[in-house]
């Protein structure tokens, strides 16, 4: 199954591309037999003769995905896994007139009643928010339109506007029992932060249940490896350079989600002349300048994986190593605007930087110090 070239270029360079090698996971390709595989292509001898592979390319979430995958029936497989995606794109689209979450927004404060898919979402979203002290708040969709990250259509806001935009966020003003949910009137929820990750997590299941052991699915950079490379070894990840071209450097990962936010992505110019970026502080509804470029995070759920590489970035250096040393069951790639690279000690092993002179800027963060 071939889909649109064009959704694989684009989904690739979303900060993770993909390079698969046959030969030993211990080796990197040079900078040719990167580029050359950038496009996600198996070798021939990676992959077994009994072994049949599908690739679905889609649009979805406001980004494009692909979808790969290896093993028997593996097209109607996929094709389920997309359908589950876009099921969840409609419960949750925030424009999308007929979704829960656009009905929620605009429903005057009223009570709403949510699917079961929409209300274990927004638990698990407001559970991170408490976790991370607000850094995630998923009700910064009001913001994000004033600086026109949900239009397009950007501009500097004044700062009168944000202070009273910001008066009707917070995410503990977000009341909630079972189904049930209820948010002031002139709130807006948004689940961007979360969504693709937990959609990845329930493409995988669905491809698990089918018997699909060897799969890797691009959410628009969102990356879910599903147990290892056809024919053995780790998937192999291209972390991309958040200040140039190419990547900084490669990360091999099986049956884990990863995930990078970085404010290198969206953002414009202003009249000023000065750069503004998607991702904002919560407390401040500006974009977030604390000296970090990136952050990736690795771990088993693509949902957590999607909403703490968010909230990572808005903590800044010092606090997201601190949050990882108080909750060390994930690994993160934390780059800064000095090209200085933080890897936590689980991935000491597992990531190298493209270029050999780089490694000099590699720390380790580890649980003790």
């Amino acid at each position: 199954m071939r889909g649109n070239g064009r959704a694989r270029k684009k989904a690739l360079a979303m900060g993770i591309c993909i390079f698969l090698c046959s030969g030993n996971t211990g080796c990197f390709p040079s900078q040719k037999g990167m580029e050359e595989s950038q496009r996600g292509s198996y070798p021939e001898t990676a992959v077994s003769e009994k072994k049949e592979q599908a690739e679905l390319d889609f649009f979805a979430m406001n980004t494009y995905h692909t979808f790969s995958a290896y093993g028997s029936g593996v097209d109607t497989a996929l094709e389920e896994a997309r359908d589950r995606v876009l099921e969840l794109e409609a419960k949750w689209s925030a424009t999308e007139e007929n979704s829960e979450i656009f009905q929620l927004n605009h429903g005057n404060g009223e009570v709403i009643s949510l699917s079961c898919d929409t209300a274990d979402i927004r638990n698990f979203t407001l559970e991170i928010a408490e976790k991370t002290d607000g850094a995630l708040d998923p009700t910064l969709y009001p913001v994000l339109t004033a600086w026109g990250f949900t239009t397009k259509e950007n501009q500097i806001p004044k700062a009168a506007e944000l202070q009273t935009l910001l008066e009707n966020t917070g995410w503990e003003k977000v009341s909630s029992e079972g189904n049930q949910v209820q948010i002031p009137e002139g709130m807006e929820l948004d689940l961007g932060a979360v969504g693709k990750g937990y959609a990845g997590d329930e493409a995988a299941e669905i491809l698990k249940e089918k018997g699909i052991t060897s799969d890797l699915l691009n959410l628009g950079g969102n990356v879910q490896a599903i147990g290892s490379r056809p024919g053995g070894g780790s998937w192999r990840l291209g972390i991309r350079d958040p200040s140039g071209e190419g990547n900084i450097g490669i990360l091999e990962v099986s049956d884990q989600a990863v995930v990078t936010s970085g404010n290198y992505e969206r953002y414009f110019v202003g009249e000023d002349g000065n750069t503004y970026a998607h991702i904002l502080d919560p407390s401040t509804g500006y974009p977030v300048k604390n000296g970090l470029m990136s952050v990736t995070v690795i771990t088993k759920e693509g949902k957590k994986a999607d909403a703490l590489s968010t909230s990572l970035f808005v903590m800044g250096l010092e606090k997201a190593e601190n949050f990882w040393r108080a909750h060390p069951d994930f690994d993160m790639i934390l780059i800064t605007e000095e090209d200085e690279i933080y890897l936590t000690e689980g991935i000491r092993k597992t990531f190298a930087c493209e270029d050999p002179a780089m490694s000099k800027n590699i720390h380790i963060i580890e649980k003790g110090t």
